[in-house]
């Protein structure tokens, strides 16, 4: 395939935070949105690993954070009672959402929070992201006045990601603003470039952590839905359509383990019994 020789170096100008990212010295907040309702995985947050649901996996990664408060933010009363059984605080939400981005734009307003204030977006689907990649994206935000959202990347390293719609590529400037992210193969080489391309040039995998200044949710909220947003199903590109400066940089370390088929859940279950089992 054209595009396997673009994997060869990672751009020299992406930036990454060391691991030595151990700690937040400002406040921030964690808000994990979760749906009953997921058109992939119906009923995603309730089902579980090792008897334990995914919305508990997600949140005792969270607790690790030393984020000043932890909230489930979710509109299906089931969610809430087996949040609540394992001690979370909930906020009960709209239903019609359209996004989990939505939900937290709707928390924020509920907590009356300030327009500066930072909260992270941890996915109710992510299990086991460590506690570097959340201090990594709220530092992120806090150090770049000018974006009013951080996220993070890792590079592709296989060709079945890069073909995977359901694997979010993006691309990038200079200044590790975010220009577009796609479930295509972005950026796409052309027959016969990519010998010139391949010592400047690679693949990056989108990784849905969010740090957002509520100042910005609060726009996100009343903005209507972008023709991109909608072809695409991703949220951000509303963020992009509008003018917004994404800050996107290398992830740290390893991410977490997204829950979106059956195929992630088999496989996050085989993880877990293998380390259960010490072997």
């Amino acid at each position: 395939m054209e595009f396997l020789s673009c994997w060869k170096k990672r751009p020299e100008h992406l930036q990454t935070r060391k691991l030595k990212i151990s700690k937040v010295d400002f406040k921030f907040h964690i808000i994990i949105p979760a749906r009953y309702a997921s058109t992939r995985l119906p009923g995603k947050p309730l089902l579980e690993i090792n008897n334990k649901s995914l919305i508990q996996h997600v949140y005792e990664s969270a607790c690790q954070c030393g984020a000043e408060n932890i909230y489930i933010a979710t509109d299906d009363s089931r969610i809430k009672d087996k949040a609540e059984s394992f001690g979370a605080e909930v906020i009960m939400t709209a239903t019609d959402h359209i996004s989990g981005t939505d939900r937290l734009a709707e928390v924020a307003s509920i907590l009356q929070l300030n327009d500066e204030e930072i909260i992270v977006n941890l996915q109710g689907d992510e299990i086991g992201v460590p506690a570097e990649l959340v201090h990594q994206v709220a530092n992120n935000l806090n150090d770049h006045p000018d974006h009013r959202i951080a996220t993070i990347c890792e590079r592709i390293d296989n060709e079945k990601d890069i073909n995977d719609p359901n694997v979010v590529k993006v691309v990038f400037d200079q200044n590790n603003t975010a220009l577009y992210f796609s479930r295509a193969t972005i950026p796409y080489t052309m027959k016969g470039q990519e010998q010139g391309h391949e010592q400047r040039q690679s693949y990056f995998k989108h990784i849905g952590l969010y740090a957002y200044r509520v100042a910005y949710l609060k726009k996100f909220s009343a903005t209507p839905v972008c023709d991109l947003e909608r072809c695409e199903s991703l949220e951000q590109l509303r963020a992009l359509y509008t003018g917004e400066k994404i800050y996107l940089e290398e992830a740290c370390t390893s991410a977490g383990i997204g829950i979106d088929t059956e195929e992630d859940l088999f496989r996050a279950r085989q993880q877990n019994a293998h380390e259960n089992s010490g072997t």
